[in-house]
């Protein structure tokens, strides 16, 4: 009988906006993605997940309740994706919904319920990937890295992955094939919480509004005098630290500088810190390649491109053949291709574990 080697997919990440699926074949090794799908998530849905990443009462009880409607979510987008399959489904692999992340304490918290998923589809479930990376004393994030090395990797060529989601992260992929990386601060999460606080706007289409103001130079330095920027890798965080009440903190002082100029502010704190990490690799960067929700703001990437001096080139991932918005679920479809094959999943010079580790536990249908 022979094995499939058809997975799905599935990332609801930081940025709260729904389900991204992708169907993927690794047949021989190779990555290749069949289909995409995207499942928005109902606003009481989205409301909730939202009001689950801050302390509140009841919280086990609303969390349960939560990740059933994750689990119907997935479910949706198992069934979009399934009907286009050409065979069978090895498995479904889903990351959860992040609302805690606490490595330094011994735990993350992906919000999910697998055993549901498994029941709404009839498909083994592959999920909790973090958890065994930071039980070997390591971040349990980025994961991406080792992807990113897998499919975008080039020897002899040093490139850098950037992920812009709600949280930054980089991978660099250097010419000699060592793999460095670590979550460098806010990505869209900040950006999006401003202009939906001023204009009722889920994220900033292409960075307009950010375009329409100017970057102030005081505000700035503040925004960047967070510890988080200094402290060394591995290292990795979330909302748990970056969110509006951390940003009006900081706007304490600053009462009178316009809101659109905020927005550009934000823009040039997501772009500054991912430049000064890729910078602070030491390394000659021959092209710098972006995905995540970060890739279809224009106004971040020229920000980013200036912040990096003008000289690197800076694409999305669509140029090396995958879209902006499919890396990161075709990331956890190969992460559960790798556990299926009983191949490790981390690369602990990113997370800081002790060593290799299969990563996800198994749901079967």
């Amino acid at each position: 009988m022979m094995t499939s080697t058809l997975y799905i997919g599935l990332m609801s990440g930081t940025s709260l906006d729904g389900v991204d699926g992708v169907l993927a074949d690794f047949a021989g090794g190779a990555i290749r993605t069949l289909e995409a799908a995207f499942i928005p998530f109902p606003p009481a849905l989205r409301a909730d997940l939202m009001a689950l990443q801050a302390n509140g009462p009841n919280e086990i009880e609303r969390e349960a309740i939560a990740a059933n409607g994750l689990a119907q979510a997935y479910a949706q987008c198992v069934a979009a994706l399934q009907a286009q399959a050409p065979g069978p489904l090895a498995a479904v692999a889903v990351h959860g919904q992040t609302v805690r992340h606490r490595p330094e304490l011994g735990f993350t918290r992906q919000t999910n319920n697998p055993a549901l998923l498994a029941e709404l589809t009839g498909v083994d479930v592959i999920a909790d990937f973090r958890s065994r990376d930071i039980a070997a004393g390591g971040q349990g994030a980025p994961l991406v890295p080792a992807f990113h090395a897998a499919a975008f990797g080039a020897p002899g060529t040093t490139r850098a992955v950037v992920n812009i989601g709600g949280i930054g992260n980089i991978s660099m992929l250097h010419a000699d094939g060592r793999v460095t990386g670590y979550d460098t601060g806010p990505g869209n999460v900040l950006l999006d919480g401003w202009i939906g606080r001023h204009q009722g706007k889920e994220y900033d289409a292409d960075g307009a509004w950010g375009a329409s103001g100017t970057v102030h130079a005081a505000l700035l330095a503040a925004l960047l005098e967070e510890d988080y920027f200094h402290l060394p890798a591995p290292k990795s965080t979330g909302r748990d630290l970056f969110h509006m009440e951390w940003l009006d903190a900081r706007l304490a002082g600053f009462t009178d500088v316009a809101a659109a100029d905020v927005q550009a502010t934000l823009t040039a704190l997501t772009a500054r810190t991912i430049a000064d990490a890729i910078l602070a690799e030491g390394a000659a960067v021959d092209a710098v390649y972006v995905c995540g929700g970060g890739a279809y703001n224009g106004f971040l990437l020229r920000a980013l491109h200036g912040a990096l001096g003008g000289t690197v080139p800076v694409d999305s991932t669509a140029a090396l053949g995958i879209a902006p918005n499919r890396v990161e679920a075709l990331a956890f479809a190969w992460l559960g291709y790798r556990f299926t094959t009983r191949q490790p999943g981390n690369m602990p010079a990113v997370t800081g574990a002790t060593g290799p580790r299969i990563l996800g536990a198994l749901y079967p249908a």
